[in-house]
């Protein structure tokens, strides 16, 4: 099975995960998680999705970061070395610049980014679950 292939509804999915779906609506906007969107705009969550919801829940409830502290945490994941921007790249990145909220949620222009689909990037994929975040994290590090 392809983990990354979206099959579930966000009606399934909030049931897979024992939350509302206004909480999963939450969570998008808070910049969390892209889900995919089929034509006709309807959200759909892939096994990888799934997990990466289950940590956010993990985080929330066990270890008391709220959405806000999640989603600042992943503002200061540094994807320029991930996907090895130049330094002009990085001079043409909003998001090289802030704090406040991860990198997919900026509009990349005139950079590397601007060409790529955020759902699709390594950087977005390489934090799908706890243990990669962490691992992530421990491999760009000095």
């Amino acid at each position: 099975m392809n983990k990354n292939e979206p099959i579930y509804t966000i009606s399934n999915a909030a049931k897979v995960l024992g939350v509302s779906v206004y909480t999963l609506r939450m969570y998008e906007r808070e910049g969390l998680i892209i889900p995919f969107r089929k034509e006709s705009n309807q959200r759909l969550y892939s096994e990888n999705d799934i997990e990466r919801l289950q940590c956010i829940q993990k985080t929330i409830n066990e270890e008391k970061i709220n959405i806000e502290g999640i989603r600042r945490i992943l503002a200061l994941l540094p994807c320029w070395n991930v996907i090895n921007c130049s330094a002009e790249d990085r001079e043409n990145c909003n998001y090289y610049y802030s704090f406040d909220k991860p990198c997919w949620m900026y509009n990349h222009k005139n950079n590397v980014c601007q060409v790529k689909e955020c759902r699709e990037c390594e950087v977005y994929n390489s934090f799908d679950n706890c243990g990669s975040i962490k691992k992530k994290l421990r491999d760009l590090l000095p």
